[in-house]
């Protein structure tokens, strides 16, 4: 499984390039004006590409790691964003250091695997976040326009292209998945997009949550 989503963002990358631009998402600016309230200082983003949103937290001061899974995006990003230490490896599989993060951001990534995958990512990154420490996690909703499409390979999740499942989360199923944090927020949010389908608006679901001190 792991590798077959390295083949795919592999080809992606190589494909592509710059998917998705290099402007950061909306939500990056919104959960960095978070962080800052909270005293963060050390974050780490899971399923980090090519640096898009690596850089502006980097640039905004922060103490920015990446984990990302395809080797042609870690490249890219160490050129783009040199600030950032992204190290390759899947989100499931953090590497084995005791480093400690304030907060942790987690962009359109949850929802690219299946149900008990999705659980570990969860813990992959909650154990990587200090007591205290914030999560903030944007996945796709099921009010997004490709919601259904393609072959369902389990409940809300479907393979629209080969390789890359994708679960639509309902507001109360991902407030479910965080339900021994604190929940601090979590609702809709649109960001828009120009890539090789054109320009198109995705309907997030984003949450905020912290870990507990004993957690």
């Amino acid at each position: 499984m792991i590798m077959d989503k390295k083949i795919y963002w592999d080809k992606r990358f190589q494909s592509e390039g710059y998917v998705w631009g290099t402007s950061p998402s909306q939500t990056a600016e919104y959960a960095a004006a978070i962080f800052r309230k909270n005293g963060v200082q050390k974050i780490l983003v899971p399923g980090s590409g090519y640096g898009r949103n690596t850089k502006f937290f980097s640039e905004s001061g922060f103490d920015v790691t990446g984990i990302e899974i395809s080797d042609v995006a870690g490249e890219m990003a160490r050129e783009y964003d040199p600030q950032t230490r992204t190290y390759h490896g899947s989100v499931l599989d953090m590497p084995s250091n005791d480093s400690q993060y304030d907060a942790v951001y987690c962009y359109n990534v949850l929802h690219l695997f299946r149900e008990k995958e999705r659980k570990q990512c969860l813990q992959a990154c909650a154990d990587k976040v200090k007591g205290n420490g914030l999560l903030f996690f944007i996945v796709f909703s099921d009010r997004e326009p490709s919601f259904a499409k393609g072959q369902k390979v389990e409940k809300n999740t479907f393979e629209s292209r080969p390789g890359r499942p994708v679960h639509y989360f309902t507001e109360a199923e991902l407030r479910h998945y965080f339900e021994h944090f604190e929940i601090i927020e979590s609702g809709i949010t649109e960001d828009a997009e120009n890539h090789s389908e054109g320009p198109h608006t995705h309907v997030l679901l984003y949450i905020l949550a912290r870990k507990p001190l004993s957690g």
